[in-house]
This record gives structure tokens, C-alpha cells and sequence, in this order.
């Protein structure tokens, strides 16, 4: 059975705030648990960051170290951000969605993965992981 997590936050700022932080891949290592680093090695065919870019990230996980890419197949700011793995050790499927409430943004990360990622302790690790990126990313945009 494939991966599939998603976690949730309030953060009580607009959407257009949190999601130009969380969606700008500069920002990755300031908040993302486990990214070292992160380069945009192919711009979309616009120009710049959108929908076909690419970002290669280097991460720390469960002990290992790796780098995978991420390319972009939708990129609606402020609301939706949705990235596939292309290249790296698994497959992956990352969404950001960003929706406006009364009191800020309610913000949500799914992971998907193939079924190289199956196993409830990974689940449980990966949600952790998740859980304290988005505490780091409200720690980051309300201090």
C-alpha cells in the first residue's frame, strides 16, 4: 500500500503571505525538516519558478542522506503548490494548499509515495517530519 500523509496547521496570517514564503524554494532549508539544500536547476518554460521547473534538493532522512528533484505540475499561489519527484531514491508526490479562514490560513502538506514507502512506522515518521515543518514555518512567519 502506497504512502499517503497529510498534516494541517492554522496559521493565523493571510494566505498570500504564508504561501509566498512556503512556496519559494529559496525559503526550503529555513523550514522544511531535513533539507540542507535546495537549487532551482530548471526554470519553468516561462522563465523562472512555475509549472515545469525543477528543484533538486539534498535531504537528511531516517539517518540518509540523498538528493532527488522535484518538478512543478501546478503552481496556483497563493493556494496550491504541487510538486513529483522525477528523479531520487523513491517516488513522490508533495501538495501544498493554502486556504483562507476567519483567523489565517489553514495550511496543508500531502505526501504521496510509491510503494517502496508502505510500512505505518514510515507514515509515522514522515507525519512527525511534517507536524514540525509546518510549526517551523508559523515559528518563521509570526516572529
Amino acid at each position: 500500500m502506497p504512502l499517503d500523509v497529510t498534516v494541517e496547521r492554522l496559521i493565523p496570517l493571510p494566505p498570500a503571505t504564508v504561501a509566498a514564503y512556503a512556496m519559494d524554494w529559496r525559503h526550503d532549508c529555513e523550514w522544511t525538516r531535513g533539507i540542507r539544500t535546495a537549487a532551482l536547476t530548471r526554470e519553468a518554460d516561462t522563465g523562472g519558478f512555475g509549472v515545469g521547473a525543477e528543484v533538486t534538493r539534498t535531504a537528511r532522512f531516517l539517518g540518509r542522506s540523498f538528493s532527488y528533484v522535484l518538478r512543478v505540475a501546478r503552481h496556483d499561489p497563493p493556494t496550491v503548490l504541487d510538486l513529483v519527484c522525477v528523479a531520487g531514491p523513491m517516488p513522490m508526490r508533495v501538495t501544498f494548499t493554502f486556504e483562507p479562514t476567519q483567523s489565517g490560513t489553514f495550511a496543508r502538506i500531502r505526501v504521496r509515495g510509491g510503494p517502496r514507502l508502505v510500512g505505518p512506522l514510515m507514515a509515522r515518521r514522515v507525519r512527525a517530519a511534517l507536524i514540525a515543518d509546518l510549526r517551523a514555518l508559523e515559528a518563521r512567519l509570526t516572529r
